[in-house]
């Protein structure tokens, strides 16, 4: 994935900074560089107002210091107040709170009475316990009064590697980190509290880390485009197991989907008694009975990929389809029912599975499939890329911060999640569209990012009142957008 688009845990962005310094670069440059970025980036957003910046003892502190300096070197009317002594200060910090010329008040609280914006300058990413109660006070105070809060690299109290509070973080209106995001800029709830993110460059060198932000930048050279002499057996077969005859939209939906996202043919593999429902629902995608095992293995024999889960059932029978599908050799896309239908001995499930298949479970199936590993991992980027080398499989953890991940440690955070798609379906469109991009011969981790990805650009662009059978046809315009980027200028 491109660089500009890493995600950094604490450690690494210390690491970078360090290299920084080492490289020639001083500290002190770092710290006004970040400094002014924040000034830059709050005069691009507000008019000259009361300003109160909230100043920490550390480093946070000191892009403080410049970013108040800045903004009253240009007409603001700026306060500081400061958590502890400002003879405390140490290093780069002590130097660039040597050019503030004005006061610095110790009463955080009584300072953002009176102000129209507070910068919390008070503690970054690395802080590892809950900030002081007048740090606390002061902030909750703004957020009571409805007074915006601009974040230095995080709101105070948030912790950058778990991307959730310390026992409290303020919403901000906007964050400014430097560099590259952190695991807080993605994921929930710290990604909520964030408001606005904006990465400011301080010059740092090229950062790869081992996460990255769900962009198509990743992905886009490897969406598969028809070529002039493509037909719909070269574009790819997916099927899609249907449930019983009361559960069979569930698979119409994923199998739409495939055939939206692009795959050149989509068949429901439907058993008898729910033969008569597909049939009358169906049009451009196909329909085949199966009775048992030996007839689905047969009826999926030519396929490039394989959606098992939507409304399949809860049973031994879900369990057999799925061997079955697994000794086809397509890849397959195991959601919703085939997960839970291995609760009890999910590493049955794992026997049947290869790098090439995606297990895309909600935070409930993660848990029955994976016991344990969600609760005690430090956030969901571990626990996803432990369950992908775990499963053998793709991994993709549905949320509003959803954590794609390889086993071999390949893993992404999707960043334009919508709210919209929290609605029945919408997970079987999704498990649809990895199948229809796995199908027509993508890579599977960069399927399930790009089906992620369209799947949140769809919903948003629909907004309130989507359902999930809007989904399949809003993807054509998403795909549009894609083919043009794609195309060369």
């Amino acid at each position: 994935m491109a660089s500009g688009f890493d995600i950094l845990t604490v450690a690494e962005m210390a690491a970078a900074d360090h290299a920084a310094v080492v490289g020639g670069t001083p500290g002190v440059t770092l710290m006004r560089r970040a400094g002014e970025g924040v000034a830059e980036a709050v005069a691009a957003r507000w008019t000259p107002r009361p300003t109160t910046v909230l100043c920490g003892p550390g480093a946070n502190g000191g892009d403080g210091f410049v970013a108040a300096e800045r903004l009253a070197a240009a007409g603001w009317p700026v306060t500081i107040a400061m958590l502890g002594e400002r003879e405390a200060l140490k290093g780069d910090a002590a130097l660039v709170a040597a050019d503030w010329i004005g006061p610095v008040g110790n009463d955080l609280v009584e300072a953002v009475g009176g102000a129209e914006l507070v910068i919390d300058a008070l503690f970054g990413a690395g802080l590892s316990r809950p900030p002081p109660p007048s740090a606390v006070a002061a902030l909750r105070a703004a957020e009571a009064s409805g007074t915006p809060i601009v974040a230095i690299d995080l709101p105070s109290g948030l912790a950058g590697d778990l991307g959730r509070p310390l026992g409290y973080a303020p919403a901000a209106a906007l964050t400014v980190t430097f560099h590259r995001k952190k695991l807080a800029h993605v994921l929930e709830p710290g990604c909520g509290l964030c408001g606005e993110t904006t990465v400011v460059d301080i010059g740092l060198g090229p950062t790869p880390g081992r996460l990255a932000e769900n962009v198509p930048e990743a992905w886009l050279s490897r969406l598969p485009w028809p070529s002039r002499l493509a037909h719909k057996h070269s574009r790819g077969r997916l099927v899609v197991v249907s449930g019983g005859a009361w559960n069979t939209g569930a698979a119409r939906l994923a199998a739409r989907a495939g055939l939206r996202v692009g795959a050149g043919l989509a068949t429901v593999l439907s058993p008898p008694e729910a033969l008569a429902a597909n049939a009358a629902h169906l049009e451009a995608v196909m329909l085949k009975p199966f009775d048992t095992e030996a007839e689905l293995e047969a009826a999926a024999a030519s396929a490039d990929a394989a959606v098992i889960g939507p409304a399949a059932g809860v049973d031994e029978r879900t369990v057999s389809n799925l061997f079955a599908l697994a000794r086809t050799g397509a890849a397959m896309i195991v959601d919703a029912d085939a997960l839970t239908a291995f609760r009890d001995e999910p590493q049955r499930l794992f026997s049947a599975l290869d790098r090439d298949d995606v297990l895309t479970p909600h935070a409930g199936e993660f848990e029955r499939v994976f016991p344990g590993l969600l609760a005690a991992g430090p956030e969901r980027v571990a626990a996803t890329r432990a369950a992908a080398r775990r499963a053998g499989a793709v991994v993709l953890l549905k949320g509003p911060d959803t954590v794609i991940a390889a086993p071999d440690g390949r893993a992404a955070v999707n960043v334009n999640g919508s709210p919209w798609l929290a609605t029945a379906g919408s997970g079987d469109v999704l498990a649809g569209f990895i199948g229809g991009l796995i199908a027509q011969g993508m890579e599977s981790f960069e399927a399930a990012c790009a089906a992620a990805w369209i799947h949140a650009e769809a919903g948003a662009s629909f907004g309130p009142g989507l359902i999930s059978e809007d989904l399949p046809g809003l993807a054509p315009a998403v795909l549009r957008r894609l083919f043009e980027a794609a195309r060369p200028v």
